[in-house]
């Protein structure tokens, strides 16, 4: 009888991982594709590669925190695609002087990706404040206009522009509990 419930545990966990790679495949698997797709530029290796990319989060799923699923999957694609060419470029001498160019855009699309993700979870934080800390959050951090600019557009003293951005960035604060979040370095360029 203990076996029997030791399997039926076993069998209920797979079923769970099972369900969760479903959802996040129904949700991603274009995004994945598209990926690949721009990475290695073949139909079919992109294919691959996105059936790779999912595989090996099904594998991980456990280790997996699960927040952020989509730029830990990208990560997974990207690293997927990176090896892929690294292991079809190492008896290749390049014959273009533009395949270093193509080289540097491609290792880009992750960084895009990535920022892409931050700039969404941003926008979706800031306009999740009340007002009128919204307005200034999203101008801000978002929009990154300066705190002259935002002045200016809405008409209000310099000094409380500067007071709601400190006091906007406080309440991001809390609502995350990070010491540095991705935003600091937009107010530090705009400070």
């Amino acid at each position: 009888m203990m076996k029997r419930n030791e399997t039926e545990e076993k069998g209920g966990e797979r079923i769970d991982r099972a369900k969760q790679i479903a959802i996040l495949l129904s949700d991603y698997q274009n995004l994945i594709f598209s990926l690949c797709y721009q990475m290695t530029q073949n139909y079919f290796e992109a294919e691959d590669l996105a059936q790779e990319t999912f595989v090996a989060a099904y594998e991980h799923l456990d280790s997996f925190d699960g927040q952020h699923e989509k730029a830990w999957l990208c990560r997974i694609a990207m690293n997927k695609c990176l090896d892929f060419q690294r292991k079809n470029r190492r008896g290749a001498i390049p014959q273009d002087e533009n395949v270093f160019l193509e080289l540097a855009d491609r290792e880009n699309v992750e960084n895009k990706v990535l920022a892409e993700e931050v700039q969404a979870e941003l926008q979706k934080a800031c306009e999740s404040l009340k007002p009128p800390y919204r307005d200034i959050a999203v101008a801000y951090f978002c929009q990154e206009k300066s705190p002259e600019e935002i002045a200016t557009e809405q008409n209000k003293n310099i000094k409380t522009v500067q007071t709601q951005i400190y006091r906007a960035r406080a309440r991001l604060q809390k609502i995350y509990g990070k010491e540095q979040m991705p935003w600091d370095s937009v107010s530090q360029r705009n400070n």
